[in-house]
């Protein structure tokens, strides 16, 4: 069966055949800004570089340790008098432990809602997939990092901030917690911290790489010189953190 047009009328509008199947309307999406992948690449940068923020300045706190057990608990002691007189003892030091529970919960949503929208949108996996190991490394990396670090933030809170779970006890001051929670004999904590460290600073690495290449930093001639920013700032970090814990164990801080 064929149709024919009359001149003139070729753009004239044309109506679908009753039968005809109705294509169905897709859906809109709600939420706003942070519904979308852009809104939730900006929610990991925010609140990534809050966490950089703060692991600089605990990291600058836990050196002070080498400087002898009245200098660290100075620290200490600065950390829940922060505010005073115009807050009441510790609340500011509260308000930022709660910040920095949303932030990581918000890093955690964010990164997880990018990773599913991933997964919907190329549901069925390449006939021929390429090996790429910086892709394997970054995925094991972010993924199993991630649950490290969970743990570990936990298990040291317990451990050397409420005294709970060290041998010191809950009555001690933080320098006497710190030197009895990397003791030899507790060889096994020493060891699970480095490897949090460590993962925290793959982690870092990754993440600062990934924030220079999703803001368009990344191009041709600052390549290296971004790669090599986001390296630095992980290994010093990773070498400052583990700096207290090796003065522990070798006697250096006693």
């Amino acid at each position: 069966m064929t149709a024919t047009i009359e001149r003139g009328s070729a753009t004239a509008p044309v109506k679908p055949p009753a039968d005809a199947p109705v294509k169905p309307k897709r859906p809109t999406r709600r939420g706003g800004f942070l519904s979308s992948s852009n809104g939730k690449k900006a929610v990991m940068a925010v609140t990534g570089a809050l966490m950089v923020l703060f692991l600089v300045g605990h990291m600058a706190g836990n050196l002070k340790s080498f400087f002898g057990a009245e200098s660290f608990n100075s620290y200490a002691a600065f950390l829940r008098t922060m505010g005073e007189p115009i807050l009441p003892h510790r609340v500011l030091l509260t308000v930022v432990e709660i910040g920095l529970v949303v932030a990581v919960g918000l890093h955690m949503w964010a990164a997880i809602s990018l990773a599913r929208r991933a997964r919907k949108a190329r549901p069925v996996k390449y006939a021929a997939r390429r090996k790429s190991r910086a892709d394997g490394y970054a995925v094991h990396t972010m993924r199993y990092g991630g649950v490290v670090i969970v743990l570990f933030v936990v298990y040291h809170l317990l451990d050397l901030t409420f005294g709970v779970a060290n041998p010191a006890g809950a009555a001690s001051t933080p320098y006497e917690r710190l030197v009895e929670g990397f003791a030899p004999s507790r060889w096994w904590v020493t060891l699970f911290y480095v490897l949090a460290v460590v993962m925290v600073g793959l982690h870092l690495r990754h993440g600062l790489w990934s924030a220079f290449q999703t803001l368009g930093l990344a191009g041709r001639r600052s390549y290296r010189a971004l790669r090599a920013a986001a390296t630095g700032l992980s290994a010093l970090l990773v070498v400052g953190f583990l700096a207290v814990p090796a003065a522990v164990v070798l006697g250096v801080i006693k």
